[in-house]
């Protein structure tokens, strides 16, 4: 019997759309770590039999590909492909799906949260009282501020459009953007300089690596706030530690790392608020996702569906 693979951390599979998988005569194998899987250990589950991947977000490189004989399709359970190596995917006939919609409000409403949290204390406040202080710092109004994003896709427009409800001026960089209705499009120099809160909300690949960078960090306002629910390769978390230290940045947030789970020293920052790349958790949204990535790997494996030719 050929087999689908689900790789992602947690996923539900009491669902009609896995119950269809199994009527389309498909055995499910979870992934038995219940994390996120390295190379080696994603290479040992891909084993001949099987012929569909519902992928998180471990490393699909072309050795990995390769290795996987029977692949035939492989369904992202999330946006980012920057794990996926498209071209070997392409070279070797395997589809790709993505869920672009899945997560838009779950990750969207966390930055409004992150920059929440971060403008009025709450989370230093929190851990203050348990320890048995009274702490009242004086926070500031997401309202009084200027947003500044960086990638206006949904997500990004998605946040925009929350912004905009506390009254918050929303300006942005997209290389793909020349007009918005959610915010007045800027040069990446001049959304750098002008804003107050730097949010971030591209794809990861290797061109942006460390996107945000020393060099960067010292074009932002002084006091600005950067915060991160995209990809954590996108900031040279060295230099964003030494900008809250020195109070270049008078706060950050951080829901993605280079490397998860995250040990880092960011975690002594009282400054910085980390959450543990939860951006897509809320409920809704995963059942969202996860019954699309269902569809889609099944679709795929019917050949209904041409998946994803290129991306980023």
């Amino acid at each position: 019997m050929s087999k689908v693979l689900i790789t992602t951390s947690s996923f539900n599979t009491d669902t009609p759309e896995i119950q269809a998988i199994e009527a389309a005569g498909y055995e499910i194998v979870l992934n038995p770590h219940k994390r996120r899987l390295t190379e080696e250990e994603i290479k040992e589950l891909l084993t001949s039999d099987i012929t569909g991947l519902i992928a998180g977000l471990e490393p699909l490189n072309r050795s990995v590909l390769e290795g996987a004989e029977s692949l035939k399709v492989i369904s992202r359970c999330g946006t980012g492909m920057d794990s996926v190596d498209m071209g070997a995917a392409g070279d070797l006939g395997i589809k790709v799906f993505n869920t672009p919609n899945g997560p838009t409000e779950a990750v969207a409403e966390l930055a409004i949260g992150l920059m929440l949290s971060v403008l009025r204390g709450i989370a230093l406040q929190d851990r203050a009282m348990r320890e048995g202080g009274w702490e009242r710092p004086m926070g500031g109004l997401l309202g009084a501020r200027t947003l500044g994003l960086i990638g206006l896709g949904r997500i990004g427009s998605a946040v925009a459009r929350y912004a905009a409800g506390f009254g918050t001026k929303i300006i942005a960089y997209d290389p793909a953007s020349t007009s918005s209705d959610v915010a007045e499009i800027m040069a990446l120099d001049e959304v750098l300089k002008a804003a107050d809160i730097i949010s971030l909300h591209i794809p990861y690949n290797e061109d942006n690596h460390h996107f945000i960078n020393v060099e960067r960090l010292a074009m932002m306002k002084p006091g600005a706030v950067l915060v991160n629910t995209a990809r954590g390769g996108l900031v040279d978390e060295q230099a964003a530690l030494e900008a809250l230290q020195s109070g270049a940045l008078s706060g950050a947030a951080f829901d993605v790392f280079e490397q998860e789970p995250y040990k880092g020293p960011l975690k002594d920052a009282d400054n910085a608020v980390l959450t543990a790349h939860v951006g897509s958790y809320a409920k809704e949204a995963r059942q969202k996702q996860e019954a699309q990535a269902a569809e889609n790997l099944l679709a795929g494996l019917n050949s209904d569906a041409e998946g994803i030719k290129a991306y980023g």
